[in-house]
């Protein structure tokens, strides 16, 4: 069974995050929330109180198959300031494991310098903050190991498209259809 880490920090675009745990876990990944900021309960965009599994700083990189970002400009730029964050991020990458994030996400990568040269996709308006990365403006991008979302428009693909990654396309597919996307 795959493992993923996704890292939930104080306003996070709370969709974005458990549509991609929900839909994962659906297809069988066994994925923890990580929660940066101190507190295991983190306090959505939208004033959702979500208790994470784990703290950022007890994520080891060499447990994980995957880390993820989902969006949010509060959350991303918690996530971007986060040390323990950019470590899991960097180590992941550097050992060539999915690396994914969405919406505002992609910048914090940026900002990690996983992006340069790579193709990728990221909130309309904020490509200028997603420094040696060739923009898509694609619902999702997938360039190597890294995959990226565009916006919560898109977080039912992107999160089906991890699945395909971490569980294999029939996981996926099956998802898809108990969800009945697209309609």
């Amino acid at each position: 069974m795959s493992k993923a880490v996704i890292f939930f920090a104080p306003g996070l675009e709370e969709c974005e995050g458990l549509l991609v745990v929900d839909i994962l876990r659906r297809a069988g990944v066994d994925v923890t929330i990580a929660a940066v900021g101190g507190d295991r309960t983190v306090l959505s965009s939208h004033r959702v109180l979500i208790t994470a599994d784990a703290m950022a700083a007890d994520i080891r990189p060499e447990d994980f198959d995957a880390c993820i970002l989902p969006g949010g400009l509060k959350g991303v730029e918690n996530l971007a300031a986060d040390a323990d964050v950019r470590r899991v991020a960097t180590a992941c990458a550097g050992a060539g494991k999915i690396v994914a994030a969405i919406c505002a996400g992609p910048t914090a990568l940026a900002g990690f310098g996983l992006l340069e040269g790579k193709h990728a996709t990221v909130y309309p308006g904020m490509d200028d903050k997603m420094a040696g990365a060739v923009c898509t403006g694609a619902e999702v991008t997938v360039d190597g190991s890294i995959t990226t979302g565009r916006a919560l428009g898109a977080a039912i693909p992107f999160a089906l498209e991890l699945a395909a990654q971490l569980a294999g396309k029939p996981a996926s597919d099956r998802v898809r259809q108990a969800i009945v996307y697209p309609y």
